[in-house]
């Protein structure tokens, strides 16, 4: 009561909304530590690249601190020379992500033998990115021994099961896909069903076996045509260190077709006179 004797009405307490904000503030800052503790643009102390460079069991530190000694290098820091031993050492990473990350860093000192040395071993890696990024490179130091590979990426690439069973599903011809996206699915002999995925960028051309086949191991599926980087890459490499054996190969993306296009031919004219006058030299 009162003290005029009459019930005082009691007031319902507002209910707090501090535990709101900090449930709302962590839909915000967890998201963003992620983000930011895998950004491969975050800078690293020199101790955390040799601690990156070392962490086996997590790809992607190797990967953030090869990223950030490929800024350095390109900068002209003399200083990340001292990681050079454990770059050659994550070249031979049984992670192919991590292979075709070094071999690119690689090239970016072409003045470094031990670098040389290991990009001429992996141009012969089981995997085509791998041995195209050290393809690639090999050109900066004025390696041709790369050229197969150079000439591999401009024609189309042969998918083969990675199993044997039944095809259960494919992507149609004509679809796009990255490396690393799904091609299809196959049924194996145990009666799971796993999929494969493709192993480069490009687009699916011939398709060489329906779904619902039998398949052995290693039996061809389809054809991936090179997709334009790819393509754009070859040719400029090819400039460098393709012979008079290349040009019918170069040659073919000069015309004008449904699969090229303006920049593409125009590079394809350039690799081959360039070639020709090398040739004439």
């Amino acid at each position: 009561m009162n003290a005029n004797g009459k019930n005082a009405q009691v007031r319902p307490r507002r209910p707090s909304n501090v535990w709101l904000i900090i449930v709302a503030a962590l839909f915000i800052v967890v998201p963003f530590l992620t983000w930011y503790l895998t950004w491969f643009g975050r800078d690293l102390s020199d101790q955390d690249i040799a601690k990156y460079l070392a962490d086996e069991k997590n790809p992607r530190h190797i990967q953030h601190a090869l990223s950030q000694i490929e800024a350095r290098i390109e900068k002209g820091d003399a200083g990340v020379k001292k990681f050079y031993p454990q770059i050659v050492g994550a070249s031979k990473s049984p992670t192919a992500e991590i292979r075709k990350e070094a071999a690119w860093v690689m090239g970016q000192d072409n003045t470094s033998p031990e670098f040389h040395q290991a990009l001429v071993a992996l141009v012969n890696d089981a995997e085509p990115l791998v041995r195209r990024n050290s393809a690639l490179q090999l050109v900066r130091f004025g390696d041709a021994s790369g050229r197969p590979e150079l000439r591999a990426m401009l024609e189309p690439y042969d998918v083969r099961s990675p199993m044997s069973g039944t095809l259960v599903s494919l992507l149609a011809e004509g679809s796009k896909v990255k490396a690393g996206g799904l091609l299809g699915r196959i049924r194996d002999l145990s009666g799971a069903v796993q999929e494969f995925r493709s192993p480069l960028d490009g687009t699916i051309g011939r398709v060489v076996v329906k779904e619902g086949d039998p398949i052995a191991a290693a039996r061809t599926i389809l054809w991936l045509t090179p997709d334009r980087a790819t393509v754009s890459d070859a040719l400029r490499a090819l400039a460098y260190v393709g012979t008079k054996d290349d040009l019918s190969l170069v040659e073919a993306f000069a015309q004008e077709s449904a699969t090229s296009d303006a920049e593409t031919r125009q590079q394809a004219a350039l690799t081959a006179k360039a070639i020709r006058a090398r040739n004439a030299q």
